[in-house]
């Protein structure tokens, strides 16, 4: 059954559909039916595109927004019941504009953000652009977008700064004012070896406290007073070979409990 163009609608592009909705439900899926189905797809597109160009100036292409937009009609239509008694179009516009927005909401921001946060942000955004008309070219308050919005003044600070979280600004930029190239990547710091020897130090410190106190003095006057092995035996009254023995016992025996600890973890 072909589409007609209603004269009496107020969009040229329009066209008189009702009779095919009305046979679309009846048939059966099959041929026929999607045969029909793709003649009203096809002849609302041109609405649908023009939705589509609405949202073009969002950093989206438009190829990308008009498939958007197609995949939206597709759902209206096989959505739509006519016996409702309401106009194709009050169906089809908000199914597609909802479709779009979704597109934003969920594949156009760089970073995971919770929809609470981008609902946030479209509120304050939407009360930003109203107030600053009327505000003598400044910019409105936090405490006026809450009043305007019935947002918490947290919450509209939340939503401000996500205003600026849309996109992910790379590492290599340089930073607004930089005359010498300064970028992001440049103010990151780098791993601290140090932070090693912290760990190491503080798991190994139960261990040697709970040497006999003998080998403690022993490890201590060798590591911390950086006495030769010769000076400890003679201090001790023992000899060198048994204090090296003594050495070699006791860093064995701490490594082992050391890493046994870091394994049962």
């Amino acid at each position: 059954m072909a589409t007609r163009v209603s004269a009496k609608h107020p969009h040229d592009d329009a066209p008189d559909t009702a009779d095919d909705f009305r046979t679309l439900v009846t048939l059966p899926a099959g041929p026929e039916r999607d045969a029909l189905r793709d003649r009203i797809v096809e002849a609302w597109l041109p609405m649908a595109e023009r939705l589509a160009g609405r949202f073009r100036s969002r950093g989206e292409s438009m190829d990308d927004l008009r498939q958007v937009a197609a995949l939206g009609l597709v759902k209206a239509v096989d959505r739509y019941d006519p016996e409702r008694g309401n106009a194709f179009e009050s169906y089809a516009v908000p199914t597609i504009t909802g479709e779009i927005k979704r597109h934003f909401r969920d594949h156009m921001w760089t970073l995971h953000v919770p929809r609470r946060v981008q609902d946030l942000r479209n509120r304050v955004r939407f009360a930003s652009q109203d107030l600053s008309a009327n505000l003598s070219g400044r910019r409105p308050t936090i405490a006026e977008l809450a009043e305007h919005t019935n947002l918490s003044e947290e919450d509209v600070k939340v939503g401000l700064e996500a205003l600026e979280s849309f996109t992910a600004l790379s590492l290599d930029a340089e930073l607004p004012g930089s005359a010498d190239g300064y970028s992001l990547s440049d103010a990151l710091g780098s791993p601290d070896p140090a932070l090693d020897t912290v760990v190491d130090r503080e798991a190994v410190k139960p261990r040697l406290a709970a040497l006999p106190e003998r080998e403690r003095a022993i490890l201590y006057m060798r590591f911390f007073d950086d006495m030769t092995q010769s000076r400890i035996a003679e201090q001790l009254g023992i000899s060198q070979m048994h204090v090296s023995r003594l050495i070699s016992r006791c860093c064995g025996r701490v490594r082992e409990q050391v890493l046994r600890d870091a394994d049962g973890e």
